[in-house]
């Protein structure tokens, strides 16, 4: 398939949706259906039920009742794909990893990005919320996108994390890309603990601008001091962002985006959406 016209995000022939079955996950549902059908996109979906060893002498009929109630979850999503008139497949797995299977899944399927729901519960059907969404981000073979429930993704105002560092220069490359295509205002965030870092942080967001200004994106440049979780979501806030694009990884020390700490404190406070972008 190839993308059409008014896919916001370039390459995008092939998504997965992990659910893990609760309201949390309905924003990555909504958007992921949205995504696909403005994008001419496969679409698979996922969900994964955590499974426990004593299931097999003890919890069969639990076991058996979380497989009925997934599988009516999983259905419905399936319709509301098919009404959209798109091309959809349900993955239902039981495993000891739900991360792992979804990472599995997205790289046998060769998807081009992932997008999960940012909170969901702790149980049974195992939620993607701290360590799993991690994971899930940290080992994805693709971008991944993370939904709060309520968010709807726009593109009029997007805000790039940056650090200088190669995942953020691949988040900076993907802002830009997303914000051309979408005639969007882009904003070049770096951070800054003291007056120390300010020429780093000074260098690192003008040459991201200057990027966006080469490919005739309209882009300001911030350095604002603090945590850079802290002002990522701050200035996201106060200034009306429809996404946040930020790498993977990124450097150690005060401005780093590292899974388990900044990245992760983003994507669990900010009100939109956020796209993690890794290097090739």
């Amino acid at each position: 398939m190839t993308t059409g016209p008014a896919c916001p995000i370039a390459n995008l022939e092939k998504l997965l949706i992990a659910t893990d079955g609760t309201v949390y996950s309905e924003g990555a549902i909504r958007e992921g259906i949205k995504f696909a059908a403005k994008c001419s996109s496969k679409l698979y979906v996922c969900m994964t039920l955590e499974t426990n060893p004593e299931y097999e002498t003890t919890g069969q009929n639990v076991l058996q009742q979380m497989v009925e109630e997934a599988t009516v979850h999983m259905t419905s999503i399936k319709d509301r794909a098919t009404q959209a008139g798109l091309d959809c497949e349900t993955i239902l797995h039981e495993s000891m990893e739900a991360s792992q299977a979804i990472v599995d899944e997205a790289t046998d399927k060769k998807v081009d990005m992932i997008i999960v729901g940012r909170h969901g519960h702790k149980g049974l059907a195992k939620a993607l919320m701290g360590e799993v969404a991690a994971k899930v981000i940290t080992d994805a073979p693709c971008k991944v996108m993370v939904v709060p429930k309520a968010a709807q993704t726009e593109y009029k105002i997007i805000l790039v994390a940056t650090d200088g560092s190669t995942h953020a220069k691949a988040a900076v490359q993907e802002a830009i890309a997303i914000a051309k295509r979408n005639g969007s205002h882009l904003i070049a965030l770096s951070a800054m603990r003291d007056e120390s870092e300010r020429q780093e942080a000074k260098e690192f967001s003008e040459k991201a601008a200057a990027m966006a200004r080469t490919e005739g994106v309209a882009v300001e440049a911030i350095t604002p001091m603090g945590r850079s979780h802290n002002v990522i979501v701050e200035e996201a806030g106060g200034r009306g962002v429809d996404l946040i694009v930020m790498g993977t990884y990124g450097k150690t020390g005060v401005k780093k985006f590292v899974m388990g700490s900044s990245t992760e404190k983003v994507i669990g406070s900010a009100g939109c959406s956020v796209l993690v972008v890794r290097a090739d």
